[in-house]
């Protein structure tokens, strides 16, 4: 069974609160995309959307649904349980780190580029964008604090990887 890590530094406590406030908004602002693709239910007109590739707000709202709502969600159990689930470690290139570690790190690298990507297609329009900007950089320099990176360390030969080596009686889920 998988159980809480023990001694927990507060630093997992905040990456894990800033995944799921990631998590939390995108997934509002992605179904508010999708409830109406022309933009209207977040007053923002398909006007914005000219000089990109998008006609109109469907896929920039899957995209954020996906990407930035429901991966984080997904995310919150592992960080807090770190559970040795060897089909999810797949994409985990830091093999030193628990991958929800990893995949944590890249939410925030996913949202700084979601955040580039707006700005160089639709431009500087709200300040949020730069909330949204500094809340992807806060994900990955909470993620690389040093007793954060401990936290979710695990032995480069063991896979699939756990958190914190003395857990030892995690499930094979």
């Amino acid at each position: 069974m998988d159980t809480p890590s023990p001694g927990r530094p507060a630093g997992v406590y905040l990456l894990i609160l800033l995944v799921t406030l990631l998590a939390i908004g995108a997934s509002c602002g992605g179904i508010a995309l999708l409830a109406d693709i022309s933009g209207g239910v977040i007053h923002m007109p398909l006007q914005v959307l000219t000089g990109t590739p998008f006609r109109s707000f469907l896929v920039p709202g899957l995209t954020l649904l996906l990407l930035l709502g429901l991966f984080p969600a997904f995310l919150v159990y592992p960080l807090l349980r770190t559970p040795r689930w060897r089909w999810a470690g797949f994409l985990n290139i830091h093999r030193g780190q628990h991958w929800a570690w990893t995949y944590a790190l890249y939410a925030g690298i996913i949202l700084v580029l979601w955040i580039d990507f707006q700005i160089m297609f639709v431009g500087y329009v709200h300040p949020l964008q730069t909330i949204c900007a500094l809340a992807g950089v806060a994900i990955i320099v909470s993620a690389l604090l040093p007793p954060v990176m401990r936290h979710f360390e695990t032995s480069p030969d063991e896979w699939p990887p756990r958190a914190n080596a003395e857990n030892t009686d995690r499930s094979r889920a």
